[in-house]
């Protein structure tokens, strides 16, 4: 962080697009996808210009059908990373896991862009368990608004959240 003359009030972090190991965990995320089919009729592309009837009403992307495909992506995503390679896929459900302190924040949001780019995908969740924590996340992406946008020309990320979840009384 600099501050010269004329010293500006808004401090401002410059962030590393670089860094290797969070290029990996991106691309690795991005990978899982690749080669499956483009077409209109395919299950990743079907209906990605529906139409939403309110502006904050979530429409949902259009559902992973588990392929031979995605499995060997996945596969291959794991020994690249050395990692134990799974002989299955359980219900579509992947997990990107990273130490602490190494930028996981800006490595699912960064991922989301990606995703998005590469796959049009534009749906996402990311579930916190703390307001706390959700206020975090919210201020990492403000601080990271303009990064991103230089890195994705412009692109932007949209929050929308749900407060509250209703949960079932155990008896």
């Amino acid at each position: 962080m600099e501050m010269g003359a004329g010293m500006s009030s808004r401090i401002t972090f410059q962030f590393d697009a670089k860094l290797a190991y969070q290029e990996e965990a991106i691309t690795s995320a991005v990978d899982l996808f690749r080669g499956m089919s483009r077409k209109a009729d395919s299950a990743i592309y079907r209906n990605l210009d529906r139409m939403q009837k309110a502006e904050y009403e979530p429409v949902r992307n259009p559902p992973i059908i588990p392929e031979t495909r995605l499995l060997n992506n996945l596969r291959d995503i794991q020994v690249r990373n050395s990692l134990f390679v799974d002989q299955a896929i359980m219900n579509n459900n992947f997990s990107l896991e990273m130490e602490t302190g190494t930028g996981k924040t800006y490595v699912y949001l960064r991922t989301i862009l990606e995703l998005y780019k590469t796959y049009r995908f534009t749906k996402f969740m990311i579930i916190v368990p703390s307001v706390a924590i959700r206020k975090g996340v919210e201020k990492s992406i403000d601080m990271l608004r303009d990064h991103f946008k230089a890195l994705y020309d412009g692109l932007d990320l949209k929050i929308m959240h749900l407060s509250m979840i209703p949960t079932i009384p155990r008896k």
